[in-house]
């Protein structure tokens, strides 16, 4: 959770960009170098396999909001975001899988993050990561709730792919949002990948963080209106069933879920995945709309981030506190998968990055499955033995 219980702001801005738990490293000697970017480079990198019954299909939004300059950097012109959109797929159609990342984007990522969570050489599996959604397949029939994903402060859209192509594979459309100047390793067309203007901005107290929740709250709305309004600007609108939406976020992205649902009523329900409520929640809620906090193994009731605890007394609806035992800031993202793919150090204790993936998946889908689509899943009712990680709290 980002919270003054993690730190200094300076230390606040790396744990938003979804640094993963690692161990602290040592600068390798020169003589090492080259042997360990031969290793990471030999290293084949794969996402985990959406367990659903449908194949995923996957196309990509470019959207300008008219009439709306950037806020961060407002000579750039109008606001742009980039929509990832993954969907339940007839089989054998579409082109291949889509790239994970670019070349451009993975040397972005790689440099932002440093050799401690991407170790040298690493770039080019990372760019070759395996996804499993094939480009512009063909819808199946029928209508699917849509699922909002917004990614911690600095990632990119592409950081919560493991769980996006598995909702899909389970009957939802999904939507990950990249907010220009907000990512260091997203490449807008034309322009190449952008810097992160605003991660120096808050870092340098120039804007604030509820600032950046406020306009991602707007990018969402207009993503909204622009996917389920009357002249929707995705070919395969119709598969989208606009009387159920949901939105998901990890880090800052949790925290615009929630604002999100304040400023939207469209959005049904909502999850916040270890990010601190820059924006608290109003009073009286959120018009009784169900809500899930999954966090982190230290965010707990009384933890240090009262932003949790004053959220969870506005919060009228049906709503759920879980932590996961042995889980950091960054593994609700798929860095975790990535890394131990990549052979980065991680912290003793720490959960695998396939379990962790796993028990993102199960909750969400879960939460989901109960508050759009009706249907009973009683893992939200309490503790289970098949994920002892999983801690109910009840303040």
């Amino acid at each position: 959770m980002i919270s003054n219980r993690r730190g200094p702001v300076a230390a606040l801005l790396a744990l938003a960009v979804t640094l993963p738990l690692v161990q602290t490293a040592v600068a390798a000697p020169a003589a090492e170098s080259a042997p360990v970017a031969r290793e990471a480079a030999a290293r084949k990198v794969e996402l985990p396999r959406p367990t659903g019954p449908h194949t995923v299909g996957v196309s990509t939004l470019r959207l300008t909001q008219p009439g709306r300059p950037d806020p961060w950097v407002p000579e750039a012109g109008a606001r742009q975001t980039l929509a990832t959109l993954h969907y339940p797929a007839a089989a054998g159609t579409g082109g291949g899988a889509r790239p994970y990342v670019t070349l451009d984007e993975a040397r972005a990522l790689a440099e932002h993050l440093g050799p401690e969570a991407i170790p040298p050489g690493s770039e080019g599996p990372l760019a070759a990561t395996r996804s499993w959604a094939r480009q512009e397949a063909r819808p199946v029939h029928g209508k699917f709730p849509l699922v909002v994903l917004s990614p911690g402060f600095g990632a990119p859209r592409s950081s919560q792919t493991h769980l996006a192509e598995d909702l899909a594979s389970r009957g939802y459309v999904v939507a990950s949002v990249d907010h220009a100047y907000e990512s260091a390793a997203s490449a807008f067309p034309g322009r190449g990948v952008l810097p992160c203007v605003a991660c120096v901005k808050a870092e340098n107290g120039e804007i604030s963080y509820a600032d950046v929740t406020r306009e991602r709250a707007k990018d969402v709305s207009y993503l909204l209106d622009r996917l389920t309004g009357p002249r929707s600007v995705w070919k395969h609108s119709g598969t989208i069933d606009a009387r159920k939406i949901g939105m998901a976020g990890h880090s800052i992205g949790g925290a615009s879920a929630a604002h999100t649902m304040a400023t939207d009523a469209r959005v049904d329900a909502g999850i916040n995945m270890d990010g601190s409520f820059f924006i608290p929640i109003p009073a009286g809620g959120l018009d009784g709309r169900p809500f899930l906090l999954l966090g982190a193994g230290d965010s707990g009731p009384g933890s240090g981030d009262a932003s949790w605890d004053e959220g969870w007394r506005q919060l009228s609806g049906w709503k759920r506190w879980l932590s996961v035992r042995g889980s950091g800031h960054g593994d609700f993202s798929d860095l975790p998968v990535l890394t131990d793919a990549l052979g980065a150090p991680r912290a003793p204790g720490t959960l695998p990055g396939d379990r962790m993936s796993r028990i993102n998946r199960t909750y969400a889908a879960a939460f989901f499955d109960r508050h759009l689509k009706g249907a009973p899943r009683p893992v939200l009712n309490g503790p289970t033995a098949a994920h002892p990680e999983v801690v109910f709290h009840a303040p």
